[in-house]
């Protein structure tokens, strides 16, 4: 097996000031690309502020500034990975599976043709993997429930837009920096840049509304609120869906649409998220 040489690689690393500060840009500087690393001075109480996978603003400006190839966040425990491509725009876990999934179906690699997303999964993602005849099993949001779903089906590959990805052949939870060597193993491999590979999918435009509820009364027992998302499905159509569930561990509910346009989205969300505020809050 060809060994990883990432020789002539120009990375940029925001490790979150967590777990993986001083062993990421390591591993990629041993493995031969040139290493920026930031947010690497943990002090036990800037973990995660403005920093890695869930705000990657000083992640892009350092891609652009020094011309990387990719840039790569971790979150606080990196188990999480986001990636910032070449023009310094982020991408999901949901790009980031279909990457990996496209590039595996063609090296006969993606046992049974499946892969493990979630009710959370992008339709863009759902509608990229059908048209390329790879079956999107559904789980529960949570890597543990992808874990079970991947298990039980013998699937090798799963994860979550968040950027919690399992490669099931390598471990048995989410860990960004083995999700990192595998996505840089196909940069290597293809010789394409990241947003050429990226564009396998398109990304719908989504709305996710959280709204604080005082008590979670059964969805399906608000008349209201049912009779809006079936008008709202209707108007959709094929070209977007709806989800609205309550937090298993907050006092929350959340609404989130996906549809053909920004407009539409933000408008359909908005008018949801006023009758579960009317009804609960």
């Amino acid at each position: 097996k060809e060994e990883l040489t990432l020789d002539g690689m120009k990375i940029a690393v925001d490790c979150a000031n967590g777990a993986s500060y001083k062993v990421a840009p390591i591993i990629f500087s041993e493995l031969g690309a040139a290493v920026t690393a930031i947010h690497v001075a943990p002090n036990g109480m800037n973990i995660n502020d403005q920093c890695g996978s869930q705000h990657t603003d000083d992640l892009k400006a350092k891609v652009r500034e020094i011309g990387a190839d990719v840039g790569l966040a971790f979150d606080g425990d990196a188990d999480r990975l986001i990636v910032v491509d070449e023009q310094g725009s982020e991408l999901s876990g949901d790009q980031i599976m279909a990457i990996c999934a496209v590039h595996y179906q063609k090296k006969g690699l993606l046992k049974n043709n499946k892969v493990v997303g979630t009710v959370m999964s992008n339709l863009g993602f759902l509608t990229a993997m059908k048209e390329l005849g790879i079956d999107v099993l559904v789980a529960p949001v949570g890597d543990r429930h992808v874990l079970e779903r991947m298990i039980a089906e013998d699937v090798v590959l799963g994860g979550e837009a968040s950027g919690h990805v399992i490669f099931h052949n390598h471990h048995s939870t989410g860990d960004g920096i083995i999700a990192a060597l595998q996505l840089l193993a196909i940069l290597r491999e293809t010789g394409k840049t990241l947003s050429e590979l990226a564009s396998v999918m398109s990304i719908f435009p989504q709305k996710l509304i959280n709204i604080d509820v005082v008590r979670k009364t059964p969805l399906e027992q608000l008349s209201e609120l049912a009779d809006a998302v079936r008008k709202a499905e209707k108007e959709l159509g094929d070209k977007g869906r709806i989800l609205i569930r309550y937090s298993g561990t907050q006092p929350m509910c959340r609404v989130m649409v996906e549809g053909p346009t920004e407009e539409q989205t933000n408008r359909i969300a908005q008018d949801l998220a006023a009758i579960v505020r009317h009804c609960l809050a």
